[in-house]
């Protein structure tokens, strides 16, 4: 029987997925639309790279603005990684797990918007993505959805673990063929 990995390793994973995803993203991209209501690729991508140092900042008791990312500097797949592994680090010192199992979401479901927006083929980690709808579902409430994520919709039951993913955060997902 496999044993199913812990939240921190789980957390590595979505992070270094994240990062690959980001090496794809070109800035002819940025003024394309994203699959995130009101964002283009680019917006997504400043998020996305400002993310690990906001859950560091959130996770030592500091004030995060997520609605304001800072700009993307010339290489934000270089500076995600950089955030990522003080991210990581900050994890590891709160042996609790509740810092992993509450951000694995955020980098799973825009792993999803990078890939979708930008039409990438890299695989996405399904281990990830079934971690962060098992979380999400636990702890998502329609009245704590507001400013973070959607309503959710309804996706077609044949659909990958992803894509339910996505839909449960309020992303339309393509119908498979």
């Amino acid at each position: 029987m496999n044993a199913q990995p812990n939240a921190g390793t789980l957390l590595e994973r979505a992070l270094d997925q994240t990062a690959g995803l980001l090496d794809e993203v070109s800035p002819d991209q940025y003024d394309s639309p994203s699959t995130c209501e009101d964002w283009k690729v680019g917006d997504l991508v400043r998020h996305v790279v400002a993310s690990p140092q906001n859950f560091v900042s959130m996770f030592t008791g500091k004030d995060v603005d997520w609605a304001n990312p800072p700009e993307l500097g010339d290489d934000p797949a270089g500076d995600f990684r950089a955030s990522a592994a003080s991210l990581v680090e900050q994890v590891r010192a709160d042996d609790s797990g509740g810092s992993s199992d509450a951000a694995i979401p955020e980098f799973a479901v825009h792993g999803w918007d990078i890939a979708t927006s930008i039409g990438s083929p890299t695989p996405l980690d399904d281990e990830v993505a079934e971690h962060a709808l098992a979380f999400m579902n636990a702890n998502l409430t329609p009245e704590n959805r507001k400013g973070a994520f959607g309503p959710e919709v309804e996706a077609a039951s044949d659909v990958s673990v992803h894509d339910r993913l996505a839909a449960f955060a309020g992303r339309t997902v393509a119908a498979t063929n």
